[in-house]
């Protein structure tokens, strides 16, 4: 008789779930660096270190007010004039291979939690195109209970 082994879960720490038993590229590696860079600066409110990670033409959409800013300075310029500016973050994980990196994190504005998800695509370790999804907090439906933990 055959038994299933249960899924391996993924290691939220580690770069490429998908290859793990090969090394990143130097390339990887130094594009995992920029982004734990990044983060650390977005936390900690350093705006100009927090856009260093963006080429001069890049390119943020925010598909669900069908914004698109172009230009690291105008990102940076519409990030430093938030009006709520935030007062927690936290990455919850990044996973990436290549030139596509994906941060899942949370942001909280005024008290709030926004979920978050960055999709990152790079050149030369620069990231020239990002789309950002944000998503309040919902209750959960009671119909749901007998088949979900709750991870809050």
């Amino acid at each position: 008789m055959k038994t299933e082994q249960p899924p391996e879960q993924p290691n939220p720490k580690q770069s490429n779930p998908d290859q793990s038993n090969s090394e990143p590229s130097m390339q990887e590696q130094q594009i995992r660096e920029a982004l734990d860079a990044h983060w650390r600066a977005s936390a900690a409110g350093d705006a100009e270190a927090e856009h260093d990670i963006y080429e001069d033409d890049a390119i943020c959409d925010y598909p669900q007010s069908g914004e698109r800013i172009l230009g690291r300075r105008n990102l940076q310029a519409l990030r430093s004039h938030h009006p709520g500016k935030p007062s927690g973050f936290n990455v919850k994980r990044i996973l990436g291979r290549g030139n596509l990196w994906i941060t899942e994190y949370t942001i909280i504005y005024q008290g709030r939690p926004a979920f978050t998800v960055s999709m990152m695509e790079f050149r030369n370790a620069k990231v020239v195109h990002e789309t950002q999804y944000f998503a309040d907090p919902f209750e959960a439906p009671a119909w749901r209970t007998q088949w979900v933990q709750n991870s809050a």
